[in-house]
C-alpha cells in the first residue's frame, strides 16, 4: 500500500514535471525566441544571456524532477513507459551540454559583436536546436499522460 502511494506520488510528479518543461521549453520556441529576433539581432543577442540563465535553472529542475520521479514510478511497479518517458525527457540534459552548449557559449561571448551576421545566425541556429528540447519534452509528457490515461 505504502508502495503504491509512492508509486502514484512519482507519477504525479513526473507528469508535473514534464508539462511544466514542456509548456516552458515550447513557449520559449512559439513565443519569446521569435519575439526577440524581432527585436533585432543586437538586442536578441544582449538580452539572451539574462533569459538564459534564468530559463537553464528552471529547467534543470524540471528535468531532473521528472527524471527522478519517472524512473521511480517505474522501479514501484508503474508500467514501462514511464521508464521511457524518463529516459526522453533525460535526454534533455546530455542534448543540451553536448550539442547546444557550444552555441551558448558563442552567443555568451562578451566579445561576439551582437550586431553581426554571426550573432544572427547563431540566434537561429540556437532556436532550431532547442526545438529538438521540446519536442523531446513534449514527448516525454505525452509518454507519461497516455500511461495515466491508458494503464
Amino acid at each position: 500500500m505504502a508502495s503504491e502511494v509512492a508509486m502514484l506520488a512519482f507519477q504525479f510528479v513526473a507528469v508535473l514535471a514534464a508539462l511544466l518543461f514542456s509548456g516552458a521549453a515550447i513557449y520559449i520556441n512559439l513565443a519569446e525566441h521569435p519575439a526577440r529576433m524581432e527585436c533585432g539581432t543586437q538586442l536578441a543577442a544582449t538580452v539572451f544571456g539574462p533569459s538564459y540563465r534564468r530559463a537553464a535553472v528552471m529547467q534543470i529542475i524540471l528535468a531532473l524532477a521528472a527524471t527522478i520521479a519517472g524512473i521511480s514510478a517505474w522501479f514501484l511497479g508503474a508500467p514501462r513507459l514511464w521508464f521511457v518517458g524518463a529516459v526522453l525527457i533525460f535526454a534533455v540534459m546530455p542534448f543540451t551540454l553536448i550539442v547546444i552548449m557550444p552555441t551558448n557559449k558563442r552567443l555568451l561571448d562578451p566579445a561576439l559583436d551582437r550586431n553581426s551576421d554571426v550573432a544572427h545566425h547563431l540566434l537561429q541556429d540556437w532556436g532550431k536546436l532547442h526545438a529538438v528540447r521540446s519536442i523531446l519534452a513534449l514527448g516525454a509528457s505525452v509518454t507519461f499522460l497516455s500511461s495515466v490515461i491508458w494503464p
